[in-house]
């Protein structure tokens, strides 16, 4: 069985999402114990228990210690089966980090899988649906992951009731040695319940402060009616992405600048990928075929927690040479 101290490095949820993921795909047990130990509120919370729940139930797991509060689980996976799954997490909970834990899993199950998820689209300290979509399933499409993503509502905090869908066909990845890519800088500006006015305000906030520095921005505009009611705005331009979340009080105008400061950022490196992605891409490449290699803007605790997990699982796959990642 494998050990993971769910404290380690930034001691979060990633941990736990990694070690579950790479359970199903090796078929090893895991024991994770001080899990998120150092946090105001130690243990499993909502969303950590239903992404394990969906791995139980991809996988016909056995799980002990899957509770709300728990700070041990030992997590062992049977076969990874494909097929039609739909998971509520309930809340606004992100069903981008309910994915960080199913995908790599279903892209070696035994068929097909078509899952829907309904929780939170567009929530705080988890990837938005838009740069999951656009960003982060780009990288894995050039690692040869069959995988595509629909949004079929937002959901926003704190009533959720969005909804996605992911299809997911059994891939063979295959490593890749990733450059940096520059293309037009597109996005998407949305708001639901809210103005039109709240959508186009983010977007031309953005639009002006990354064209007064030479770039170009194709943003779209998305207004919606649903169950919850809410504002952001995602932009992305190849291997890199930001994003911004409208809340009470907040002017449009200043979620449209913090999203095109972030990206401007980013693109004033000259790493191939945003630190986000340098860290979600990690245990997909240490399951492909071949050497994955990659610079980021940023080392972060986040990609050190998310390299000590799968090391774990794998041996010295993982290793940090100043800014480049090389996996295997």
């Amino acid at each position: 069985m494998i050990e993971i101290d769910g404290s380690f490095g930034e001691g979060g949820g990633q941990i736990l999402r990694t070690a579950v993921a790479l359970s199903c795909v090796t078929g090893k047990a895991v024991r994770i114990k001080k899990i998120r130990a150092n946090r105001p509120k130690p243990g499993l919370a909502a969303q950590h228990l239903k992404g394990i729940e969906a791995a139980k139930i991809i996988s016909g797991a056995e799980v002990e210690g899957l509770r709300l509060g728990s700070t041990e689980v030992i997590f062992r996976p049977g076969i990874v089966r494909g097929g039609e799954y739909r998971i509520d997490i309930g809340t606004a909970g992100s069903v981008t980090l309910i994915f960080q834990t199913i995908l790599l899993p279903l892209l070696f199950a035994d068929r097909e899988s078509r899952v829907t998820v309904t929780g939170g689209t567009d929530v705080a300290w988890a990837p938005p649906v838009d740069y999951f979509k656009n960003v982060t399933l780009k990288a894995l499409r050039e690692m040869n992951a069959e995988c595509q993503l629909q949004v079929l509502r937002r959901g926003y905090y704190p009533k959720g009731g969005g909804a996605v869908r992911l299809e997911v066909k059994p891939s063979e990845m295959r490593g890749v040695i990733f450059e940096r890519l520059d293309e037009i800088v597109k996005g998407v500006s949305h708001c639901q319940n809210l103005p039109e006015h709240v959508a186009v305000r983010q977007a031309n906030s953005a639009r002006e402060f990354l064209e007064e520095r030479g770039i170009r921005a194709e943003i779209k505009i998305e207004v919606l009616n649903g169950l919850s009611t809410g504002s952001g705005i995602v932009l992305w331009n190849g291997y890199k992405g930001s994003s911004a979340l409208g809340e009470k009080g907040k002017r449009a105008e200043v979620v449209g600048l913090e999203a095109a400061e972030s990206l401007y950022m980013e693109l004033k490196s000259e790493a191939a990928f945003d630190a986000h992605l340098a860290d979600q891409i990690m245990p997909f490449a240490a399951m492909a075929d071949g050497r994955t290699e990659y610079t980021t803007s940023k080392v972060t605790m986040h990609q050190k927690s998310n390299a000590y997990v799968i090391n774990s699982f794998l041996g010295e796959v993982v290793r940090f040479e100043g800014s480049r990642i090389r996996i295997k």
